[in-house]
């Protein structure tokens, strides 16, 4: 027992710390995510008002077609038309797919 408790007296210390390490790195992850869902809310918002104001305006910013991403929505390659939709407009593969998936049913494809 005697021996025991030098390796006690140093692996406590480093057992405590490895508890304060994994409740921070949770914080953070906590505090990200609700930073992540903040940011998200407050770019809803924006859209919203940009929406209203291009109406307001008459202004029409409908999507424009994409020819290069109808064309390969015609020959069956959904993954090539939602590639070239994030290549030529930087979108999220989230969006883009939304987006090919909705032109898809719009023109029948």
């Amino acid at each position: 027992m005697a021996d025991l408790v030098p390796a006690l007296v140093v692996l406590a210390p480093v057992v405590a710390l490895l508890g304060v390490f994994i409740v921070v790195l949770a914080q953070g992850k906590a505090a990200a995510a609700r930073d992540r869902a903040r940011s998200v809310e407050r770019l809803a918002r924006v859209e919203r008002k940009l929406d209203a104001l291009l109406r307001h305006h008459g202004i029409d910013a409908a999507e424009p077609e994409l020819p290069q991403i109808l064309e390969h929505l015609r020959q069956g390659r959904k993954i090539h038309a939602i590639k070239a939709y994030r290549d030529q407009t930087g979108a999220t593969l989230a969006d883009a797919k939304a987006t090919v998936e909705r032109l898809a049913a719009e023109h029948g494809l």
